[in-house]
């Protein structure tokens, strides 16, 4: 474990002049070098040389500081520019929904237990309403019903948080050195498991553009 030395580096703003916006990416730091069962507000003030107590001028409590933390993770997540989808003169919105579910998808990657951060605090109804908006953009252009719409954002959306975590998951296990093999699994299967990033991202795809089939259908037969 780094001592406090160590997590110096991690810091963001000058020693007693924080400001909100440095606890937060103090703590997006803290997150991707340690992970989120090591994010307390104990560590966050040791980081920044303060005493714990100081940090409640800036986030009232832990899941605020988690749920700011998620929106940064959503916020750094590439632009998607709707214009690349439009094909003689109308938008190919399914095309632009998987762009925007794959860009999402890289945002949380890029992050030691993204997912997990923006799950939570979606469930707790927190924050991290971005990356839900996203994935709607497209599908609130060719649905005219407010409520399909948003029932297959969600769907989409879980289906992202639920992919990147179990890959997140599987990652930390990996580099730890635990993962036991899958039941019935030969040495074939494994190695074929541990090579294949490309078919994991084209599971991705195949799964998102199932819903977007599904909601294509749904919508020509109210028609």
């Amino acid at each position: 474990m780094s001592n406090s030395h160590d997590t110096n580096r991690l810091a963001v703003g000058t020693a007693g002049s924080y400001s909100r916006a440095d606890v937060v990416e103090t703590a997006l730091n803290i997150l991707d070098e340690f992970g989120l069962a090591d994010l307390s507000m104990r560590r966050l003030a040791g980081v920044l040389d303060v005493q714990p107590s100081a940090l409640y001028w800036h986030v009232p409590n832990k899941q605020t500081l988690l749920a700011l933390v998620a929106d940064q993770i959503i916020d750094r997540a590439a632009v998607v520019n709707p214009d690349d989808f439009v094909k003689a003169g109308s938008l190919d919105w399914k095309a632009r929904t998987l762009a925007e579910a794959t860009a999402i998808r890289d945002g949380l990657l890029a992050f030691r237990d993204g997912a997990e951060v923006v799950s939570s605090t979606l469930a707790l109804g927190l924050g991290a309403g971005e990356a839900l908006a996203r994935i709607r953009a497209g599908i609130d252009g060719i649905c005219p019903d407010a409520e399909v719409a948003r029932v297959a954002a969600e769907s989409i959306l879980f289906l992202v948080l639920g992919q990147v975590w179990h890959e997140q998951q599987r990652m930390q296990a990996d580099s730890l050195g635990v993962v036991a093999p899958a039941v019935g699994a030969t040495p074939e299967d494994a190695q074929l498991a541990n090579e294949d990033e490309v078919q994991r991202i084209d599971s991705f795809e195949f799964g998102i553009q199932l819903i977007l089939d599904g909601l294509e259908k749904k919508l020509a037969a109210t028609r």
